[in-house]
């Protein structure tokens, strides 16, 4: 029995209300377009969850499946599996195309019928696999595939007036997050139990902010003890003791955005060394966010807080870069690798820019202090230097919590 290629969706119910206004992913798509005239480049094909979400509104659930975006000249449009429905469709700022599982070949079907006769295709290098760029090669023999991923992470890196209201909501809903975390601490509590009450204050009040919007991914990751060791160490059902180290980790996700808020914390008491060590990782936060100003290096950056460090003998125990930026990204898609607060990075910082400033040490578990030191603020770099948009306290004098 013959199936169709495709699927018609596009009259499933009307368009969902859009993250941001048409005239705001109108001018991205104007951007990649002059992109793309500039360097003779036909069609763009986007298969990355950040690089669709960014020109289409719609996050893919990727589950095994191929998705697209196409922009073309003249079109754009999203390429999505019948699995998924009219959502794709609803979800898209642009055109959609679904295509079916009848045949393993019909999404590149698709691709085919969105690029036409390009002979210069953009598509994401730091994304395609070899198993799909040999595929695409297959499907078009006498197309050049060039890179289109390098360009629009340099496009993304500057965010827009409205993309800088949507993060500092989000970031107002991390510092709720972070209460949440402090009011549910207490001795004999799992990291559990306080990661799932913060996680489930941040979804309410994103549903307030955003009554349209899709709930999806926000989580909290707060770890206790030895846990503290890792920026990205999992929740496990540890409990809580007496004098622990702890660390609260708040991350609401809104339309394919996320933003952080992060805390050094203690159980009813911290011990002197544990404090020197904490007062320490708060003088470099605290310098760190007086470098964050338009015309600085991120390199230099890096260099100066490093000799913070080395001073006190503590470089060695620094665990990862000092920041990055912010705006499209998640824990399974990454981030614009181009701004990064680290030695070998040579970004200059522009005004428009989002980015965090996270300096974190970890002491081995046989050493006074043992632990994972971390503060995490965000900043949205302006013509005269910075705003930050974080509010939570942080340091000895606020966060060793009672019961």
């Amino acid at each position: 029995m013959e199936r169709e290629r495709f699927q018609d969706y596009t009259n499933n119910g009307d368009k969902a209300k859009p993250t941001f206004s048409a005239a705001e992913m109108q001018r991205r798509h104007d951007a990649i377009r002059q992109h793309m005239s500039s360097n003779n480049v036909d069609a763009a094909l986007f298969t990355s969850y950040h690089c669709i979400n960014y020109y289409s509104d719609f996050l893919y659930c990727y589950f095994g499946r191929r998705y697209g975006f196409v922009i073309t000249a003249d079109n754009a449009t999203s390429i999505s599996a019948g699995i998924d429905g009219g959502q794709p469709w609803r979800r898209t700022f642009g055109n959609n195309v679904t295509y079916t599982d009848w045949s393993r070949d019909n999404y590149f079907h698709a691709v085919r019928d969105l690029v036409g006769s390009a002979k210069r295709i953009g598509i994401e290098f730091d994304h395609v696999n070899i198993d799909l760029l040999n595929l695409l090669k297959a499907e078009f023999s006498n197309v050049e595939f060039v890179d289109i991923s390098a360009p629009s992470m340099l496009l993304r890196m500057i965010k827009s007036p409205e993309e800088i209201t949507h993060i500092t909501e989000m970031t107002r809903i991390a510092d709720i997050g972070g209460a949440a975390c402090v009011d549910a601490i207490g001795v004999g509590v799992s990291e559990r139990e306080v990661a799932l009450h913060s996680t489930a204050t941040m979804v309410n009040e994103i549903a307030k902010s955003w009554p349209d919007g899709e709930l999806l991914d926000t989580w909290t990751w707060f770890q206790s003890g030895l846990n503290t060791d890792g920026a990205h160490n999992p929740v496990t059902s540890r409990k809580i003791e007496r004098g622990d180290i702890l660390s609260l980790n708040c991350f609401p996700m809104v339309a394919g955005y996320y933003v952080a808020l992060e805390r050094t914390l203690f159980a009813e008491e911290a011990s002197d060394e544990h404090v020197h060590l904490w007062d320490i990782n708060c003088k470099v936060h605290d310098r760190g966010k007086e470098l964050l100003i338009p015309g600085a290096k991120c390199s230099d950056i890096a260099k100066e807080l490093n000799e913070i460090y080395a001073s006190e003998e503590l470089l060695q125990y620094r665990s990862f870069g000092y920041g990055h930026s912010f705006g499209v990204l998640s824990h399974y898609y990454g981030r614009e690798a181009g701004l990064e607060l680290r030695e070998d990075c040579e970004t200059v910082l522009e005004a428009g820019m989002v980015i965090s400033m996270e300096p974190m040490i970890t002491i081995p578990d046989n050493l006074p202090g043992a632990g994972g030191y971390r503060e995490h603020d965000i900043l949205v770099i302006n013509e005269s230097g910075n705003t930050n948009i974080t509010h939570h306290p942080y340091g000895p004098e606020h966060l060793i919590i009672k019961s």
